[in-house]
């Protein structure tokens, strides 16, 4: 299976909705234009950012449509699966596969506790169920309420063909750093999860980052990408510094209506988040995104 295509920048899409909270497709293509344009090199379609726990099935099949064929080839596109059974993690792995994504990413369920036992049993089901299609595992501890163990990651990496890489959103940039040296002979792909942390993930050997500012800044986390890649580490640490105060502000609106609020800042109109979210009032929240944005000369 060819890999090589797994790297850089991957942005978790925003999903545009209209009044009714369906998808809005021409705002939808043009945010697709907007982030490949900005230097992305890949889409996440439905990750945490895309509010996939809010999309009935059939909407998701749509908006991977919409996504898919504006992309055009131009970069490669995922799916993200945050369902809780393992049955229709499977039902929506095949969906994707159908469709035409280059690969999807799996968040280990929320709401439960699974033993180890039952995680390996879970990712092992849904990457043999879509033998062929490239899995990316996706740690988010944050949000799940327990975390993905390197011992977990290395055995599903090293036994399982199509298990090819995993996100990781902890903020641990040790665990990190596990997931990277005991998975190192095999070409395992690991991305950071946490865009403060793009450097540094890179620095210990991850091959990008997937970043939710992305879809309001794409020209300053891929400047990141790109600097260092060529070597200018330097470079890629000061582009790193400058983006980090912009990320750092989102934390103090509600989840994750915050990159919504930012691209519409920067006049990206894309609308307001899923009920029962809404987006970020007039305050001191607020006020620190903009006055962040500005500093950075976003605004």
């Amino acid at each position: 299976m060819n890999i090589d295509f797994i790297k850089g920048v991957i942005v978790p899409i925003l999903t545009p909705v209209d009044k009714d909270e369906y998808i809005d497709e021409d705002k939808l293509r043009k945010h697709v234009d907007y982030v490949i344009d900005g230097g992305v090199l890949g889409i996440l379609a439905f990750g945490s950012n895309g509010e996939f726990y809010a999309l009935e099935e059939d909407e998701m099949e749509r908006g991977l449509r919409i996504i898919i064929d504006q992309a055009a080839g131009r970069v490669p596109v995922y799916f993200g699966i945050g369902a809780i059974s393992t049955k229709k993690c499977c039902r929506l792995a095949k969906m994707a596969q159908e469709k035409g994504a280059s690969g999807i990413s799996i968040l280990q369920p929320m709401f439960l506790k699974p033993t180890e036992k039952e995680l390996l049993l879970h990712f092992r089901t849904i990457a043999e169920f879509v033998q062929g299609l490239p899995v990316l595992l996706y740690n988010n501890p944050g949000r799940v309420g327990y975390g993905l163990s390197a011992n977990i990651v290395e055995c599903l990496a090293h036994e399982v063909k199509n298990i090819v890489g995993i996100k990781d959103t902890s903020g641990d940039i040790t665990l990190t750093s596990e997931y990277i040296r005991r998975t190192r002979d095999i070409n395992f792909k690991v991305f950071g999860g946490k865009d403060t942390l793009l450097y540094a993930s890179m620095c210990h050997g991850a091959v990008g980052g997937v970043c939710t500012s992305a879809n309001f800044m794409p020209e300053l986390i891929t400047d990141v990408y790109n600097k260092f890649v060529t070597g200018d580490l330097e470079g890629a640490l000061e582009a790193q510094f400058k983006l980090n105060p912009v990320r750092i502000s989102m934390d103090g609106a509600s989840f994750p209506v915050a990159a919504k609020d930012m691209a519409n800042l920067r006049g990206r109109k894309i609308g307001l988040p899923y009920k029962p979210n809404l987006p970020t009032p007039a305050g001191k929240a607020l006020d620190n995104m903009v006055d962040s944005m500005r500093a950075a000369g976003l605004l």
